[in-house]
């Protein structure tokens, strides 16, 4: 029965010219979302090596300032600018802090839309008050980014409703359920391998679009190891829709309640769940209000401002290595404020740890409720292919804040010990080199589809239906 099955699949595909029409569709969606997500990879990168060309013209300048300098020549410039200042160099120079796009972030956005991928920390910057937030429009938050995950969660499953949601009602509505009925194969298994036959040639087009497509963009050969697991966690995420497809044409009466009833759990799984869990985690850890955490920083910061010359000496007395060459005489504005500022952490820090820790306790729990929606589960996972998840922003936001503390402790050796900047330290400037987590789920994921498309497909063989107890369905 299976080969007859086989070729009668094929023929009646190849007839209704589903298998063309799909071949083009999924040629021009996955064609499409990878162009579009290449070219936001490429202004980002575009963006980055602007940021760099910049630091490095105002490097040239600042060298051959500080060589004008040094050979005793008169600048026109501000005193304040001068270079031979670690604190003009520090303020007026900073390094770039860029998060470089990783090899398939063109697959999924992520959290790319909310979140920049370079930052100029300086040495007078606050390191709760890093920026690291873009300005982005609204509809697109509201609708996402046309990517290559967005077509695979969100749409693809739509392309499988389609395919499938009338395999055995179509036959009962053209009369044809019955002489079925009579051979001598049960309709669930007649069901379930047309449903795989389906499968099968779904996944031949996905498999090869996509590999056509990337073919033609430009994969690194280091790179199809990536490929080759985006292309396997597809297909468990198409296995899981077909098993869905599997219950719902065997306790389903009409095509039309088929279709109903495919779409309801398109909107279960794919738009109510993640919203949901969204909302209870907002609800059962809310965040802090950031507003009275920015006014109880102003509030310190006023407060440190007033007694800056105790707060220096009791820093000086806490760091004598900065004392070495200092005196009363020699004491200036950064002097007092750059120990202030520190001052202003220290007591922030505990209202900084608590609005992180509860927004590290929200994740923790969306993360763990996420398999309550496969669509959740793909999709943080091609996040995690591509760089772009919470996770890798949350590691960036921490490399880039220890940077900053780096930048600002090697420049302010120079000036709590009144030694200027020359041309000799340039060299030593620290430097920001990102590195990306490694920590990725498509295996576990992947796995976990497996296991939940074989549950839902055994329940369908074992459960009772509406079908068998009209005696429709032979054992």
């Amino acid at each position: 029965m299976l080969p007859y099955n086989f070729k009668y699949e094929l023929r009646l595909l190849l007839r209704s010219r589903w298998i063309q029409l799909l071949s083009i569709l999924l040629l021009v969606l996955f064609g499409f979302s990878t162009y579009n997500g290449k070219e936001k990879v490429e202004k980002r990168i575009s963006d980055i090596s602007n940021a760099k060309q910049e630091v490095k013209e105002s490097d040239e300048a600042m060298l051959k300032l500080l060589d004008s300098v040094e050979r005793g020549l008169e600048v026109s410039v501000s005193s304040w600018s001068i270079p031979t200042s670690p604190m003009a160099v520090g303020n007026n120079h900073p390094r770039v802090a860029a998060m470089e796009p990783q090899p398939m972030a063109f697959v999924s956005t992520g959290q790319a839309d909310l979140f920049t991928h370079y930052i100029k920390p300086t040495v007078s910057g606050d390191d709760f008050a890093l920026n690291f937030t873009e300005m982005t429009s609204p509809v697109q938050l509201l609708f996402g980014s046309f990517d290559l995950s967005f077509v695979i969660v969100y749409l693809l499953p739509l392309l499988i409703i389609a395919f499938t949601y009338n395999i055995l009602s179509s036959e009962k509505e053209q009369g044809s359920l019955r002489l079925l009925a009579s051979q001598p194969i049960s309709i669930r298994k007649w069901v379930f391998q047309k449903l795989i036959l389906r499968f099968f040639w779904l996944s031949i087009l996905v498999t090869l679009s996509l590999l056509l497509v990337f073919f033609v963009v430009g994969i690194q050969p280091l790179e199809w190891v990536s490929v080759l697991g985006l292309v396997g966690l597809t297909l468990c995420y198409m296995l899981f829709w077909f098993a869905l497809a599997f219950l719902v044409n065997l306790f389903v009466d009409s095509s039309a309640k088929n279709a109903v009833s495919l779409i309801m759990l398109w909107v279960l799984f794919v738009l109510l769940t993640p919203s949901v869990l969204n909302q209870l985690g907002n609800t059962l850890y809310p965040m802090p209000s950031r507003t009275l955490m920015i006014n109880e920083m102003r509030e310190q910061k006023v407060e440190a401002t007033k007694r800056q010359d105790e707060i220096l000496d009791n820093f000086l007395r806490d760091h004598p290595e900065y004392a070495i060459n200092d005196s009363t005489q020699s004491r200036n504005f950064y002097h007092r404020y750059m120990a202030s500022q520190k001052v202003v952490k220290e007591a922030l820090e505990p209202i900084v740890n608590t609005y992180e820790a509860q927004l590290q306790r929200q994740q923790t729990w969306s993360k763990k409720l996420q398999w309550l929606s496969p669509a959740i589960v793909v999709h943080e996972s091609m996040n995690q292919l591509a760089g772009t998840s919470t996770a890798d922003y949350e590691n960036y936001r921490g490399q880039v804040i220890a940077f900053a503390e780096t930048w600002r402790s090697h420049l302010m050796t120079f000036l709590y010990n009144n030694t200027p900047f020359s041309q000799q330290e340039y060299s030593s400037l620290p430097q920001f080199e990102y590195s990306p987590t490694t920590n990725g789920t498509v295996g576990l994921s992947a796995l976990v589809l497996l296991v939940i498309s074989g549950v839902l497909l055994v329940f369908g063989f074992v459960a009772q239906g509406k079908s068998q107890k009209r005696g429709l369905l032979s054992n």
